[in-house]
């Protein structure tokens, strides 16, 4: 069970207020969710970094609901089937990106391909805003070729130098996968208001005045100011950067608003939702 964290503020040059190892479940590293680190990192509320082998037994993520959020999952290795209710299914590869904006209600599954040995990569929940958190459910699958890159910097969401997401981001923010080479340096600079800032590493380690290793997430004070870095070993990682979400963040069980009334009307798209797939043999 999760508990409440206290991140905090500096003063002095952009740092590292607050880093995480994150609570394991299985093949799953839960670095951050809505009731801990959302707290303070949202419109991002949530982040799993998960890797299983397929001969372990692990057949994947059955059909499962959302309200509320955005779903951003990077894949970084191993194909997967994908299913959602907004009717679309097929094959996302390793390096692809699913979208799934759960807005009033939606069910979605992912599974390893056939011949898959094994899968690895993060998945992030984002607040909506009040305008989006019930609007219609909307996904997109992208392709490995279909994701920018600008410098060192895969673009899943957002918008970094030439390069933007075709994802439409429900807000500002940017959502970035990034690789350096052993002693490479790299400068990000955030876009005016971004003050929320992180990073979670999934390869390597990171000098970003101050280590960071693989497996952890950091968190920077809240602030306008670039975040330098420098890989010590080939470093992957990720890195979100936003305008801080104004909004009140009301849970349920696998659902996120911004109000009780809103998540009483996601929750109720949720069942009725869940029914259908019952009566259709699509649900156990």
């Amino acid at each position: 069970m999760t508990t409440a964290v206290e991140v905090a503020v500096s003063t002095e040059a952009r740092t590292i207020v607050y880093r995480t190892r994150g609570a394991q479940h299985g093949p799953i590293t839960r670095l951050m969710s809505p009731g801990d680190l959302g707290e303070f990192l949202k419109p991002f509320v949530f982040l799993d970094l998960f890797g299983f082998d397929v001969g372990g037994g692990h057949k994947g993520f059955g059909m499962h609901p959302h309200s509320g959020i955005a779903t951003l999952t990077w894949l970084i290795e191993g194909d997967t089937l994908y299913e959602d209710t907004t009717g679309e299914q097929g094959v996302l590869r390793g390096g692809g990106v699913e979208w799934m904006r759960a807005g009033n209600g939606v069910w979605h599954t992912g599974a390893p391909a056939p011949g898959v040995k094994r899968v690895r990569g993060f998945q992030l929940w984002v607040a909506l805003p009040a305008s989006e958190e019930n609007a219609p459910a909307q996904s997109f699958y992208l392709a490995p070729s279909q994701v920018p890159q600008e410098g060192p910097a895969r673009v899943l969401l957002g918008r970094y130098g030439a390069a933007q997401s075709a994802i439409p981001a429900p807000a500002p923010m940017n959502y970035l996968a990034v690789q350096l080479k052993d002693g490479e340096h790299w400068r990000y600079t955030p876009p005016a208001g971004h003050t929320v800032g992180w990073v979670a590493v999934n390869a390597g380690r990171l000098d970003a005045g101050g280590p960071i290793d693989t497996g952890e997430l950091a968190v920077f004070e809240e602030s306008g100011e670039a975040i330098d870095f420098t890989a010590r070993g080939d470093t992957s990682f990720v890195l979100g950067s936003a305008v801080k979400h104004p909004h009140d963040l009301v849970m349920g069980h696998y659902s996120v608003h911004t109000s009780r009334a809103t998540l009483d009307q996601g929750e109720a798209e949720i069942r009725r939702i869940g029914t259908k797939l019952r009566q259709e043999g699509r649900l156990g």
